[in-house]
């Protein structure tokens, strides 16, 4: 779901403390594109906040009580109650993979400066998917770090396209069905992806315009059936397309 130009987005704070929920609401308050339509102070709340509001982005903490925000955004997305974006602090927060794996568009921390804010509502407003690079370098070092490998063999199987770096070998998991319809430089671009790249990096490594990149990127989450490049990113280390570091 996403909004067109000129339509204020529709933004629901979930949050279990009211000054957090309170200052979001303060930084948002003062841009004349998003609105905030309500707030909620646990995940049962978020859902039929979400229900009877149709907001658009909907900022999600994760740990709350009743019910956490990993199955809130699973229901949400679900139900497509609005796009998800998870406000998590790295020491706090050892849920990433399961809120993306429940369809979260993407991850802001808390700290973030308000233009990183505002900018994570419109972007995932509009339909993209968003990582702050501190949590991109996070999400990257625990997915390898939690991913067995297979046998050579296996891993040869998924290795990434020359051009696009080593690839680690695939996890205990089932290769994703969609992995055999990439061309080459579909694959390279999904490895770029895994790592965290923008459509611009991507550009600059694979010495291609920015358009063809963005056709490419379309092209991949379309042959994953994956709704954005977050959930692509979970497609790529769960494959084991991406070299662990070290």
């Amino acid at each position: 779901m996403s909004v067109g130009a000129g339509a204020a987005l529709r933004v629901l704070l979930v949050d279990d403390q009211q000054l957090v929920r309170s200052g979001f609401a303060l930084m948002l308050s003062v841009e004349d594109d998003l609105e905030v339509v309500g707030e909620a102070a646990d995940g049962a709340q978020a859902v039929e906040r979400a229900r009877a509001t149709a907001p658009d982005v909907i900022l999600m903490d994760v740990q709350m009580p009743v019910m956490d925000g990993i199955e809130a955004t699973r229901r949400i997305v679900a139900e497509n109650l609005g796009r998800v974006v998870i406000l998590t602090t790295f020491d706090r927060d050892d849920y990433l993979f399961d809120a993306l794996r429940a369809g979260a568009s993407g991850f802001l921390l808390k700290n973030a400066d308000p233009e990183q804010l505002v900018d994570a509502v419109r972007a995932a407003g509009h339909g993209q998917a968003l990582l702050a690079p501190e949590v991109t370098l996070r999400v990257i070092e625990r997915m390898t770090a939690l991913s067995p490998a297979l046998s050579p063999a296996d891993g040869a199987r998924h290795r990434a396209a020359p051009g696009a770096g080593a690839a680690a070998p695939a996890t205990t998991r089932p290769a994703h069905p969609g992995l055999d319809r990439l061309t080459d430089r579909e694959r390279q671009v999904l490895v770029l992806l895994g790592r965290g790249r923008s459509n611009a990096e991507i550009a600059g490594e694979l010495y291609l315009g920015e358009a063809t990149v963005k056709t490419h990127v379309s092209n991949v989450l379309a042959k994953l059936g994956v709704r954005d490049r977050v959930q692509a990113v979970v497609v790529a280390h769960e494959s084991g397309l991406i070299q662990p570091a070290g």
